[in-house]
Order: structure tokens, then sequence, then C-alpha cells
């Protein structure tokens, strides 16, 4: 992919190798007051509850390497392409395009959605309209998913910026509505078309991404496609079970994660997106 040197998005927040320590009162002020009523025969226990609790300001905890610096810019880079697609489709409809922020973390964060760890992966919250990502998670699907490449990192996160137009379209609320009204067994498919549909967006994306400033070079395609199969359900299932369960599928097979992506791609067209009917649903 064609990205050095180009312009980086403003809406990444990097918060990388810190952590956020939940402290009481006022720190180290508030640790000699504790004291002084401890030898004074009080109980320093009542006293800490009856303080308020604050955070304090974020401690850097770790060192960032020049390898792990550059991919947080690529990641601004792609993350500002989408930016530039985006509102062009939706001021082409007549709408305004609500930017996403995207959060750059280092092991677990807390966000609107939960708890959230490098273990489950890059994720969309819809409440903050946040894509979460750890970049230790490329290094694994380089690695243990056999999907190297800058474009399919590429793929990965035009995926979750696909999530962040679903909740912008109203989509998302629709099918949590959903929720608790139709069985979890037909609940999961809805949840399997919705993932399939943001394939399917992202693929959007890298067409007009190319269109508009001519980002692909030889085989970023094929690098695409091949993150998209090595993360579908029954691939992972087989790698980490040993056999499928096509009824416990999250995000879709990997022949429907690239069929969506390469559909999306080839035709641009948000109206063949509909992945809902096409399953039937």
């Amino acid at each position: 992919m064609r990205w050095m040197g180009r312009r980086q998005s403003d809406n990444v927040e990097d918060v990388r190798g810190t952590t956020s320590r939940r402290m009481v009162g006022g720190g180290i002020g508030t640790l000699i007051i504790v004291l002084l009523v401890w030898l004074l025969g009080g109980d320093p226990q009542q006293l800490l509850q009856n303080m308020p609790e604050s955070n304090t300001a974020t401690v850097q905890t770790q060192p960032r390497s020049t390898e792990e610096n550059q991919m947080a810019q690529f990641v601004g880079v792609v993350l500002a392409e989408t930016e530039d697609v985006w509102n062009t489709i939706f001021q082409q409809s007549g709408q305004t395009y609500q930017e996403p922020k995207l959060v750059l973390y280092t092991d677990a964060i807390q966000s609107a959605c939960g708890y959230g760890s490098a273990a489950t992966g890059p994720f969309y919250c819809p409440p903050d309209q946040k894509v979460y990502i750890d970049l230790s998670f490329f290094e694994e699907l380089k690695h243990d998913f056999q999907a190297p490449g800058d474009f399919a990192i590429a793929y990965v996160i035009s995926h979750e910026i696909g999530h962040h137009v679903q909740n912008l379209m109203g989509i998302t609320d629709q099918i949590d509505a959903m929720r608790g009204r139709i069985s979890e067994a037909e609940y999961n498919q809805y949840s399997v078309a919705l993932e399939l549909q943001a394939d399917f967006l992202a693929g959007v994306w890298a067409h007009y991404a190319e269109r508009m400033h001519n980002i692909l070079e030889s085989g970023d395609l094929e690098e695409a496609l091949n993150a998209a199969s090595a993360v579908g359900d029954d691939r992972i299932q087989k790698r980490t079970q040993g056999y499928v369960v096509p009824d416990a599928f999250t995000h879709g097979s990997s022949k429907q994660r690239q069929y969506w992506f390469k559909k999306g791609f080839q035709t641009g067209d948000l109206k063949q997106g509909d992945t809902f009917s096409e399953m039937g649903l």
C-alpha cells in the first residue's frame, strides 16, 4: 500500500504503554492523613470510604519501539483514508459523516462497552464510537494467522470502521433491538450477517480509496483476501479446536468473508451489501 508521506488522522488516541491508576483523594497527601488518623487511634478505613475516587494522570509504563511507532503511523494514515472515503460517500447522500476515534492501547483498556484486552483483538464500541486496537494483534495476524502485509492490516482497520458506518446508519441498533425477541441461534445469524456486511464495507472503502488516491500496489488485494480468509470462523475453529461448528460462527466462514470484501471492492455500491437478505434473514 502506498502510504508513506500521506496525511495521518487527527482522530488517533495513543495510550500505548500507559496505565491509568485509580487513587483515592489526593494521592500522597491522603496517605499522610490516613497515617495520622491511624496513629491517633482512628479508623482509616472509614476515612477512605468517605473520600471521593479520582483517576490519576496516565503513567508511561512501557517504551515504544521504532517499528511499533511506524505501525502506529501507518494506522493513522489508513484511518485518514477511511475518513476521506466515508466523508465523500456521506456527503454525496446529503449526510454528515461523524469521524470515529481510534484508540491505540497496550494489553488492556476500559471502553464504554466494558473491559477490552489484546486477546479479544481489535473491536468497535458503538456507545463511544471508538475503535480499539492493540498493535500486537498485527504481529499475531502475520505470524499466527499467516496473513502478512500492510493491506492485511488495512483490511482489519477498515472492517472496524465498517462497524462505525453501520452504527451511523442505524443498522447496529436495529440488530441490537432483536436481542431477546428472537432465539439465540437466530440472533447469532443476524450477528454474522452484520460482521459480513462490515467486510463488504471494508471492500467499498478499498474501492474508493484506490479510485481517489491510487493507494494499491501489486499484491495488496491478495493480502486483504488472505487476511479475510485467515480470520474466518471455520479456519479459527479448525486451528484452535480441530473441528468446525458452523452454528457457533460469529463472523462468518473464510469463503464468506472473502466473498463480501471482494464484492464491496469490485462494485463500490452500497446497495449491493445486503448480507441479511442473502443469508435468508
